[in-house]
């Protein structure tokens, strides 16, 4: 199947690059190339693309909010956000990941990164940029978040096992390989481990396992 993609970035020669990188790709097809967060929105709803690619700095409406009105809490159909930015602040990873975005990535990255990270947010799976990965995870880790309270008892032993493996970096594919089952249950067990401790993404499900102690 063909992945679908948004893409958002106040710079031309960014859209233009993105564009050419990923239409090069026989199972990724650019439906629509925006200049703000605004539009992104717009877009978005008429397009109902599977990824959108968002820069964070963008006029009208930045790509913080934008994720938040796309996919944050409470979004009833959520839509897979990539955050692609210049700017390698840890307040901007940490806040684009609670705002329900799936991936983050620097502008700097390589074109195969950067259509890796597409595929895995497609798949619901997500890719962190390797620069900011172990600092943000050092952060989500240093504090305690209501995820923390949640009793190891409400996971199941699969679901334990899922979580250690999601905390190794592992996609749903790799997951399925390890347990022997299939990539539909993999995405099940993941949901519902999502649902008992109350987090957004995959990133927040590792954070959990490192501060639990659940993986070591």
């Amino acid at each position: 199947m063909t992945t679908r993609v948004l893409l958002a970035d106040d710079q031309a020669m960014m859209r233009t690059a993105y564009q050419m990188i990923l239409d090069a790709q026989p199972d990724i097809e650019v439906v629509a190339a925006v200049a703000d967060g605004g539009a992104a929105i717009d877009e978005a709803r008429r397009h109902r693309p599977d990824v959108c690619l968002l820069d964070i700095r963008m006029p009208k409406l930045d790509g913080l909010a934008a994720t938040r009105i796309l996919a944050g809490p409470g979004v009833a159909d959520p839509t897979r956000v990539l955050i692609a930015t210049t700017f390698d602040l840890d307040e901007y990873v940490y806040q684009a990941l609670r705002n329900g975005a799936c991936g983050f990535l620097l502008k700097d990255t390589s074109p195969a990164l950067l259509v890796e990270a597409v595929r895995a947010a497609a798949q619901g799976n997500s890719l962190i940029a390797p620069a900011v990965t172990v600092r943000l995870l050092d952060r989500l880790t240093a504090g305690g978040s209501p995820a923390d309270e949640r009793p190891a008892s409400a996971l199941t032993e699969r679901e334990f096992a899922v979580v250690r493996l999601v905390a190794q970096g592992q996609t749903n594919e790799e997951i399925a390989a390890r347990l022997y089952i299939t990539l539909s249950t993999v995405k099940t067990h993941v949901a519902h481990v999502q649902r008992k401790l109350e987090v957004r993404n995959r990133v927040e499900i590792a954070a959990w396992a490192w501060r639990t102690g659940v993986c070591r």
